[in-house]
């Protein structure tokens, strides 16, 4: 039920309590873009589907040809007339988008260095400098009184290119040269360029269309390197490459012709082996090749079969292989080299049902698994004769933990990285023996009114529909209420497995100095309780997820930490499509709700194979040609469930070069819930029209999207400054 504007102004001093964007309006002076409608019918299943919008997708050539055809055209003047709209509506918070952004980026120290990383014989790190939007990758010999070498010089190389995308970077074994990926265009597309350390000299060979990372052989002249399919950009060759040659040289050594799988190629920590990876959802497959001699045969581990999942590392004469084996929360186990397959595997740590092994680090004396218990990640040490087995201890109500550059195999000090959501992330390194550990370093935050004391988290437990307990993390400044008056910002992802973790944002301060609570819904279809917890969130069970968020947001009003009128949701990508879908099922629980780069046209995009990444996914989201999936997926899919009635206030972003989630799917969004919204509720899209899926390349530029955001949340709270 909308406020009566009238009460709102007689009753002004009770603002707080009503739904805050009728308090301003002015962006109800400009018109906003109605786009043309050109009925397509889409029949599958002996179901026909009419989209007035499908005109707005282009194909590549369309999109890269020096003149645009009328359809293109038609496309650009569109996505140009909803950018000129947002602009408009959003004028009058130019300040304070201004402000905001140069408050976040007044908290990073802008001559910033990462902790060094010792490898054989280097210290390897990466420095900005003040003012620089690049950053300079760097080393220096491990001997005294060294100079610096600059490798990579990201402020200068990035000169003159709106996008610039440095990807991987490998030094060859003799470090002599450096092999290293760009993407000036944001579609994940790199050319790898080699570098001579030795004469600071690029090299003329470039390997285009790759995967942007190059794996050295021990020989120092044999690379490695991944291409992929020019249409759905899948990385499906891996190719042999010999310094000095030209591309058209290159051997492939392996094609992955499964269109549901991805490959990739790497190296194990020893480095003695080479590693090429396939991939899938619910099944991997492996193959290893000795690094001393590149043109043998690649060995496989053990043949792919669906639903067993594995990755592989080595140490002295065995394989450590995690795996879903008999095992849905996965364990370890160990092979010997020449009996690679599962009938030889032998359990090192062995499957349990309360706690989801993660991963391992494996050095001469210690065995270190990451694990995750009640949701909350863990570090594990164990010697390998058994006789120390310990957690490192961690206090915080929510927090993440992880290890991190572990290069080095003798040696007892681990380096992991620590954050929560009141700490800043911090890389510490731990000594296994003893237990002491040192504080490497902690993110600057450079604001004199910072302190870690000033700030409360909690970690709390939502009741689902179903009667699962869905955890939550919240963090607000001390002295915030539960008056069931705050307002309150609530992320999500809850898709792939993927976790969304309780790390600390300096920029998210903006938010809480301003008395916003910040809170996380660790809801099913990420991993956080388990592999069930990603299972009971794919496929047929997917709306758990929507009714995850939905429960989660109740439980903050009821628990008197907010109400509907300062309620916003945000999510981006798979967590756009789950902004898609709560904004359908539940419109009248949120003030306001950002999507960005939203996965949102599901069932059209899940059938176009053409279309990057589709096959790859069927096991996340079902095959539409299959009628099961295709009516599932219908029944939420965010696109097709628009109806007449009224929606809250929407901002949606987006990338016109993202090749994750095409462009066409937020614009086709926005214009259709223009078409059919009932409301008069702020609807605004932001298309950069030079990035892709994570927006903008340089340091600092990505953070004028966040200041339009927070701004958007902002002015529907009457937040000026």
């Amino acid at each position: 039920m909308k406020t009566n504007l009238l009460a709102v102004f007689t009753l002004s001093v009770l603002a707080i309590s009503c739904k805050s964007n009728e308090k301003n309006k002015s962006y109800a002076a400009f018109e906003a873009p109605l786009a043309k409608k050109v009925a397509k019918e889409l029949t599958i299943h002996d179901d026909a589907r009419i989209d007035n919008y499908f005109w707005m997708r282009l194909s590549d050539e369309q999109k890269n040809a020096e003149t645009p055809d009328s359809q293109t055209q038609d496309v650009l003047d569109y996505l140009n007339a909803e950018n000129a709209y947002l602009d408009k509506a959003m004028a009058h918070t130019d300040s304070l988008q201004d402000k905001l952004y140069n408050e976040i980026v007044g908290r990073i120290k802008k001559d910033d260095q990462s902790v060094p990383v010792n490898d054989n014989g280097y210290s390897y790190y990466t420095r900005f400098e003040e003012g620089g939007d690049y950053a300079l990758y760097c080393r220096k010999k491990l001997e005294k009184n060294t100079k610096e070498e600059i490798m990579l010089n990201g402020p200068e190389m990035a000169k003159g290119y709106s996008y610039y995308g440095i990807g991987g970077q490998s030094v060859s074994p003799n470090n002599n040269m450096l092999a290293f990926g760009i993407d000036t265009i944001s579609r994940r597309q790199y050319t790898i360029y080699f570098k001579n350390l030795e004469t600071g000299k690029l090299l003329d060979e470039k390997l285009r269309n790759t995967g942007g990372n190059a794996t050295w052989a021990n020989d120092n002249k044999t690379i490695f390197y991944t291409t992929k399919d020019p249409q759905t950009l899948r990385q499906n060759k891996i190719l042999k490459h010999i310094i000095g040659t030209n591309q058209s040289e290159d051997e492939v050594v392996y094609e992955e012709k499964d269109d549901t799988f991805l490959c990739y190629v790497g190296k194990t920590k020893s480095e003695a082996y080479l590693i090429i990876g396939s991939f899938q959802t619910l099944s991997t497959e492996f193959r290893y090749l000795d690094a001393n001699t590149p043109n043998d045969e690649w060995k496989i581990i053990q043949p792919r079969e669906k639903d067993l999942e594995y990755s592989i590392d080595h140490y002295g004469d065995y394989f450590y292989i995690r795996t879903n084996k008999d095992a849905k929360n996965f364990k370890l186990v160990k092979t010997p080299v020449n009996k690679t397959e599962k009938g030889n595997w032998i359990d090192v740590i062995p499957h349990r049902e309360d706690v989801y092994f993660q991963g391992m680090d494996i050095f001469k004396n210690y065995l270190v698994a990451e694990e995750r218990k009640n949701g909350l990640s863990t570090i594990r040490v164990m010697t390998w004769d058994k006789s120390k087995d310990y957690y490192v201890p961690f206090n915080d109500p929510a927090y993440v933990v992880y290890t991190t550059s572990n290069l080095d195999f003798d040696t007892d000090v681990l380096r992991y990285g620590y954050t929560s959501l009141t700490t800043p992330n911090s890389t510490f390194e731990y000594n296994m023996e003893t237990k002491e550990q040192v504080l490497l370093k902690q993110e600057e935050v450079l604001d004199d009114s910072f302190s870690i004391e000033n700030y409360t988290s909690e970690r709390l437990y939502a009741t689902a529909q179903d009667g699962t307990k869905v955890p939550v993390s919240l963090v607000y400044k001390k002295g915030v209420e539960k008056n069931g008056k705050n307002p309150l910002l609530l992320y999500a992802y809850g898709s792939y497995g993927s976790n969304s973790e309780p790390s600390f944002s300096s920029s998210r301060l903006s938010l809480l100095d301003r008395g916003f609570i910040y809170a996380i819904a660790h809801i099913r279809g990420g991993q956080e309780m388990g592999r069930d917890w990603y299972e009971n969130g794919k496929l047929l069970k997917k709306k758990n997820t929507f009714t995850d968020f939905i429960d989660v947001g109740q439980f903050l009003i009821d628990e008197k930490f907010t109400n509907n009128n300062h309620l916003y949701a945000y999510g981006g990508s798979a967590g756009g499509l789950l902004m898609g879908a709560i904004l359908n099922m539940e419109p009248d629980l949120w003030n306001g709700v950002v999507a960005a780069v939203p996965f949102v046209d599901i069932v059209s995009t899940m059938l176009d194979e053409s279309i990057p990444l589709t096959t790859f996914e069927f096991d996340e989201w079902g095959n539409p040609k299959n009628k099961e999936y295709y009516d599932y997926m219908l029944s939420y899919s965010p696109y097709d469930n628009i109806e007449a009635k009224n929606y809250p206030n929407i901002l949606i972003t987006t990338g016109y070069w993202d090749s994750q989630v095409q462009y066409w799917e937020p614009a086709k969004w926005v214009a259709k819930l223009r078409e059919l919204k009932t409301d008069d509720n702020l609807l605004i899209m932001d298309c950069n029209m030079e990035t892709g899926h994570g927006g903008a390349s340089g340091r600092f530029e990505r953070y004028k999207r966040l200041a339009l955001t927070y701004a958007f949340i902002f002015d529907l709270e009457g937040i000026t400054e």
